[in-house]
C-alpha cells in the first residue's frame, strides 16, 4: 500500500471457533492505539456436523454476527482491514460457500488460515504485549477447536504447533450434556495429554523460562482462581487443582456458581480446564501468567508491517527460496521484465497496480523451487510445496493464488483453474499467468544480458507482442519456444501473435 494511502484507522477480526472478535485501531505515528472491541459468542464449532459441514443454523448466527461487524466497518478502505477464520473453518467442507456469505456481510476479505500461521500471529500479540526482556517464553493459547503452543524470544517465534483440540470441541467430545464427572473429567485430561505426547520434548520446562497463557478461556479461569483466593497471581497446578474440584462438586455446568463465570463461558469451562490441566501435566509447568495480546492484536500488527512494507510474506519467499536453492540471478532478471510486461496489462479489476507486481515477484522467484526435488515437472512440484508448506504470513487462499501462479507457468495452460480462487483473483490470475510464462520463456537461455523493450497487447482471447526488428531473427531458438507457447494458449482459447 503506497505512503498516501495510509489509512487512519485499521482493523482485525478473528473468526474463531468459539467466538469472533472485532478489534479498531488508531494509527499514530506507526504505533497502534486501540479505539473499539467488539465480542459475539458464535461457537461456530458447535455447529459443524459429525461428516465437518457448519449447520444453516451455524452459518446464520455467524453471519448475523457479521453484519453487525461489517456496520461498524463500512467506511473502511479496502487493506485496512484483516478478517481471519481458524480451525472450524479449516475443517469445514460446505467452508468456500460460507466465506461468500460471510464476505458480503462483512464487506471486505475473509482469509482462513493454517494453524502454524494461527501460533504466529498469537505469538505476535502476545508479544507486543510484553516487555522485551530476552526471556525464552512459552506461549499457549486455546480457541474453540485448537490450542497454540509457541516458544519464542521478545518477538521472534522459533518453535509452533497448532492441535486440534479446543474448549468448544472437548467440551462437546466429553461433556455433551453439561455433566461433569470425575470419570469423564479424568479421559477428558488424557485426551488432551494424547494429543501433547508427540510434542512434550519441544514444549517440556527446559526449553523456556516463563510460561504465557492467552484467550478467554485462559483469562477465565485466572480470573476465578484469583477471586476464589486458590492463586494470588497467575494459574497454578494447586490453583487449577482447587477448581477442578468445584467442577467435580458442581456435578453440571449449569449448577456452577462463580460470579466471575458468564453463562456463556459455562459449557466450554470442562474442557478447557481439562486442556490447561493437561498441559501443566505433560510440560511441568508451574505457574502461568496471562497477557492481554492475543490473535487479533497479532492481526493488527501484521496489517501493520503490511501498510510499512514490511511484509512477512517477503521474508518468507526469500527463505523458502534459499532454501532450496534459487538461481537469484536468473530470478532477478525474469523480474526485470516481468515488471516491463505488466506495466503493459490493462487494468486489473480490484487489485492494485503494485500488489500485482508484488505476486508476480514472488512467483518469479519461487517458480523453480521444484527443480531441488525433481527437472520432470518441477513446476508442479513447485506449485505443490507453495501450496502445502507453512509459509508465515500467507493464509491457504494466498498460498493457492501463488501456488496456480506458479503452476501456470509453463506447458498446458488451464484457464477453468482460476474459477477455484477467490475474487477478485479468480480474474486477475489469468493476465497474471501469461506474463509470467512470457518472462519465464524469454529467459529461457538463462543468459545475464537484459532483454530488449517489448510491446504487449492483450484481451480476452488475443495476446499480441512486438519485439525490436530483426531482434527474433537473431533469436531463433526464442521464435521456436513462443512458435510452441502459441499451441498451449491455443488449446486453452488464447491466440498469440508474435514479430
Amino acid at each position: 500500500m503506497p505512503p498516501a494511502f495510509i489509512p487512519e484507522f485499521v482493523a482485525a477480526i478473528d473468526l474463531g471457533s468459539n467466538s469472533f472478535h472485532l478489534i479498531i485501531a488508531r494509527l499514530r505515528q506507526g504505533e497502534l492505539i486501540v479505539v473499539d472491541r467488539l465480542r459475539e459468542m458464535v461457537r461456530l464449532a458447535a455447529g459443524l456436523t459429525s461428516n465437518r459441514y457448519l449447520t444453516p443454523e451455524a452459518q446464520q448466527k455467524a453471519i448475523d454476527c457479521l453484519q453487525r461487524f461489517g456496520q461498524r466497518l463500512r467506511d473502511m478502505p479496502p487493506g485496512s482491514v484483516r478478517a481471519v477464520g481458524t480451525n472450524t473453518l479449516r475443517i469445514a467442507a460446505n467452508a468456500g460457500q460460507f466465506l461468500l456469505l460471510a464476505e458480503q456481510a462483512l464487506g471486505h476479505p475473509i482469509e482462513i488460515i493454517s494453524g502454524i500461521e494461527e501460533a504466529r500471529l498469537i505469538y505476535l500479540g502476545v508479544a507486543h504485549s510484553l516487555a522485551t526482556d530476552g526471556k525464552r517464553r512459552l506461549v499457549m493459547d486455546i480457541g474453540g477447536g485448537s490450542t497454540e503452543y509457541i516458544i519464542g524470544v521478545d518477538k521472534m517465534p522459533l518453535q509452533k504447533e497448532s492441535l486440534r483440540m479446543g474448549c468448544v470441541s472437548m467440551s462437546l467430545s466429553h461433556f455433551p450434556d453439561g455433566k461433569i464427572s470425575a470419570k469423564r473429567y479424568k479421559r477428558a485430561v488424557i485426551a488432551a495429554q494424547m494429543e501433547l505426547e508427540p510434542f512434550e520434548k519441544t514444549f517440556r520446562t527446559g526449553a523456556w523460562s516463563e510460561a504465557v497463557g492467552a484467550s478467554g478461556t485462559l483469562r477465565t479461569v485466572e480470573k476465578l482462581l484469583i477471586s476464589n483466593g486458590w492463586s494470588k497471581e497467575g494459574i497454578t497446578p494447586d490453583g487449577l487443582n482447587h477448581l477442578v474440584e468445584a467442577l467435580l462438586s458442581a456435578g453440571h455446568h449449569d449448577k456452577l456458581q462463580f460470579p466471575d463465570l458468564s453463562a456463556d463461558r459455562k459449557p466450554i469451562l470442562p474442557g478447557g480446564l481439562a486442556i490447561i490441566q493437561a498441559t501443566f501435566k505433560s510440560l511441568h509447568i508451574e505457574h502461568m501468567k496471562v497477557a492481554d495480546g492475543a490473535l487479533r492484536e497479532g492481526l493488527l500488527h501484521d496489517l501493520l508491517g503490511r501498510i510499512n512494507h514490511e511484509d512477512v510474506r517477503t521474508r518468507t519467499v526469500t527463505a523458502l527460496a534459499g532454501r532450496y536453492h534459487v538461481d537469484q540471478e536468473h530470478s532477478a532478471n525474469i523480474r526485470h521484465t516481468l515488471r516491463d510486461l505488466a506495466s503493459q496489462l490493462p487494468p486489473l479489476p480490484g487489485v492494485d497496480r503494485e500488489t500485482a507486481e508484488q505476486w508476480l515477484d514472488w512467483a518469479a522467484e519461487l517458480h523453480e523451487i521444484g527443480l531441488d526435488i525433481a527437472h520432470s515437472q518441477y513446476h508442479k512440484h513447485s506449485a505443490y510445496i507453495i501450496e502445502n508448506g507453512d509459509l508465515p504470513g500467507f493464509s491457504r487462499q494466498d498460498q493457492k493464488l501463488l501456488a496456480m501462479l506458479v503452476r501456470s507457468h509453463r506447458r498446458k495452460f488451464s484457464t477453468k483453474s482460476f474459477k477455484e480462487l477467490v475474487k477478485p483473483w479468480d480474474e486477475v490470475a489469468h493476465p497474471l499467468s501469461l506474463v509470467l510464462r512470457l518472462a519465464v520463456l524469454l529467459h529461457r537461455s538463462r543468459q545475464a544480458t537484459r532483454l530488449p523493450s517489448i510491446a504487449l497487447s492483450l484481451t480476452a482471447a488475443r495476446l499480441q507482442l512486438r519485439f525490436p526488428k530483426d531482434w527474433l531473427t537473431e533469436h531463433p531458438l526464442t521464435a521456436a519456444d513462443l512458435e510452441q507457447e502459441a499451441e498451449y494458449l491455443l488449446a486453452a482459447g488464447i491466440v498469440l501473435e508474435y514479430g
